[in-house]
């Protein structure tokens, strides 16, 4: 069956996290169920499995993953609800995050056949979309060895700073959650947990090096054009419809 590089995009705006973690399993579930009746199916009737990529931004929540501890989380309820935030125990890798407003969330709900099957190169084409993406604006940017995410400082490591986070869930190949792109976020939040679990390293973002807020739009359609110049897909861009 051939290959399937086409991306259909969906920006979902400022979205309740639990709604846009209900719409990617939507889209997730369809996807794999796909590949079960694909194996099943004589090879003339087997139908190419689509990919997804969702962009959007949160109201102030933090998620643990699989992986994470809940004691890095550093509020209680009720300190939750002084915040106006709220917290989620979710099934992707990874420790504790947060999202909020001004933060570039992405979410691609990729079936790697279509591409390639390799998870390690994988987040490592995450990464490099957000390093290069920085490179517009300026900005040094990579990895630090043994962690996930992208950071700052990462070559002397004097003031090594998270400016993205990554966390993936993938089953049969067919990739969901991802990364958390500090844009014009408000870093105090980080400050009421640790965050992935790592209490040496601080977390930065794009306006705080800049000195001045982005345009989210204008860092969206960068990262977007990275991410499909690296997985060699062709993007086309769909409304979300409330409700789904």
């Amino acid at each position: 069956m051939q290959k399937n590089t086409e991306i259909q995009f969906e920006h979902l705006g400022l979205i309740d996290y639990k709604e846009a973690w209900d719409y990617q399993d939507k889209l997730f579930t369809s996807i794999l169920d796909l590949k079960v009746q694909n194996r099943q199916a004589a090879p003339g009737a087997q139908r190419p499995t689509p990919n997804y990529l969702l962009f959007c931004s949160h109201p102030h929540v933090y998620t643990l993953g699989k992986s994470g501890h809940e004691e890095h989380l550093l509020l209680n309820k009720e300190g939750l609800k002084e915040k106006e935030a709220t917290y989620y125990k979710i099934n992707r890798g990874g420790d504790i995050t947060y999202h909020g407003p001004g933060q570039l969330v992405g979410y691609p709900i990729l079936d790697l056949e279509n591409f390639f099957t390799d998870i390690h190169k994988y987040l490592r084409f995450l990464e490099e979309a957000i390093i290069l993406t920085l490179q517009e604006y300026g900005i040094a940017s990579g990895r630090i060895e043994g962690l996930t995410g992208v950071w700052l400082d990462h070559e002397q490591q004097q003031n090594p700073r998270k400016i993205c986070a990554m966390g993936v869930k993938c089953s049969r190949w067919v990739t969901m959650h991802g990364f958390a792109f500090n844009v014009n976020t408000d870093l105090g939040y980080f400050n009421n947990i640790v965050p992935c679990g790592i209490s040496d390293k601080q977390v930065t973002s794009l306006a705080k090096e800049l000195g001045h807020e982005v345009p989210l739009a204008e860092v969206e359609e960068k990262l977007l054009k990275h991410l499909a110049a690296l997985f060699g897909a062709t993007v086309t861009t769909a409304t979300h419809e409330e409700g789904y």
